[in-house]
């Protein structure tokens, strides 16, 4: 099984940069977005059918903000959006699939924003997805958590990491929750299969060149539940794929 998810960052904006051939080309079973910023009637209603998957759009209340879609071709036992708070599910921020076996959570996760000012909010969204996690675990589910959590979670995750310990993303306060939430049966594993390597990024500022120099960070990521690690048989980056300033990031599950 195939899961590939990406921050398109603008759904209009990236059906002009050859989406739709990108996404036949993966032949995924599952294609997650974050940062779709549209509602679905705001979308040509032909660039959203793709043949043989079921689509299910998240958007935020507040248009042109947010938002999350999937496509599946994988029939899900059930389909929600948020976790029951207007607080997080106004924005549009995270879909949950019920597979046979496991929850595939597709997330945007809030930004912390300068001088902290919407950090508070973000652990809290944090924690929501903690608490979904280890109740799922203890139901015998595994649990797959992809999308863009801005954040890089240590130092090997961003291209200038003393330069940017006050900037968001990667304050102490989201890189130590990260730490607590792979102490809860949940594993990284593509930093586990990447250890110690650097330049492995998944974001790039629009700015000063930072995508061809590389400047970048490691903040879209598959994070797995223990049960199911086994049955990772593939992780990778699309770092050639361009039309965001983020990549598309994918797992294959045999």
């Amino acid at each position: 099984m195939k899961i590939v998810s990406w921050n398109v960052n603008g759904y209009r904006a990236i059906l002009g940069k050859g989406f739709q051939k990108w996404f036949h080309e993966q032949d995924a079973d599952v294609i997650g977005l974050q940062e779709v910023k549209a509602h679905k009637e705001a979308v040509d209603p032909k660039s959203i059918e793709y043949a043989g998957y079921e689509c299910y759009w998240h958007a935020a209340k507040k248009p042109g903000y947010s938002g999350t879609a999937i496509w599946t071709r994988v029939k899900p036992v059930s389909y929600q959006e948020g976790f029951g708070n207007a607080k997080f599910d106004d924005e549009g921020r995270t879909q949950i699939l019920e597979f046979k076996d496991f929850y595939l959570l597709n997330c945007y996760f809030p930004n912390s924003q300068d001088e902290r000012a919407r950090l508070p909010y973000k652990l809290e969204f944090c924690e929501e997805i903690l608490k979904f996690c280890v109740k799922a675990q203890k139901s015998g589910k595994g649990v797959i958590v992809q999308g863009d959590l801005n954040v890089a979670h240590t130092e090997l995750d961003i291209k200038n990491a003393k330069s940017n310990v006050d900037s968001p993303g990667f304050y102490i306060e989201e890189r130590n929750w990260m730490t607590e939430f792979l102490k809860h049966g949940m594993r990284d594993v593509f930093r586990e299969r990447h250890p110690g390597e650097t330049g492995l990024y998944t974001w790039w500022s629009y700015r000063a060149n930072a995508r061809a120099n590389n400047t970048g960070w490691r903040i879209d990521y598959h994070v797995v539940s223990s049960n199911l690690v086994e049955r990772v048989s593939g992780i990778d980056h699309q770092r050639n794929v361009f039309g965001s300033d983020h990549c598309p990031v994918w797992i294959e599950l045999k």
